[in-house]
């Protein structure tokens, strides 16, 4: 279940598909890999820790997110940028709520802002 509202879009009305939106209000049982996932966010999944980094003054731990949050989309995400979410997708390990993995720390403090 996704939850924008039509005030969120940003693309063009020629366009196919769902529009893109600006933000995201979390649902009960989201987690940014599935938001991440939806089409009119990222369309892939892999792409979550840009959500995370985009909302790292949200988000303590990017395993826990809670219903009613305001996630922003960033639309700005450079090719480089987008990699880099991508390679520390693949390569974080497994997920424990409550502890932010060390390479969660890496991957904010890396210079692409």
């Amino acid at each position: 279940m996704s939850s924008a509202s039509d005030s969120d879009t940003t693309a063009s009305s020629g366009s196919t598909g769902p529009a893109p939106i600006s933000r995201y209000i979390v649902q009960s049982g989201d987690h940014l890999w599935g938001i991440s996932g939806q089409a009119q966010v990222y369309g892939d999944s892999y792409q979550w820790p840009l959500l995370y980094k985009r909302n790292r003054d949200n988000i303590y731990d990017p395993d826990l997110i809670y219903p009613g949050q305001v996630l922003h989309i960033d639309r700005e995400a450079s090719e480089q940028q987008i990699q880099l979410a991508i390679d520390h997708a693949k390569t974080r390990g497994a997920w424990a709520l409550g502890v932010i993995e060390k390479s969660d720390i890496e991957y904010l403090n890396k210079a692409l802002d």
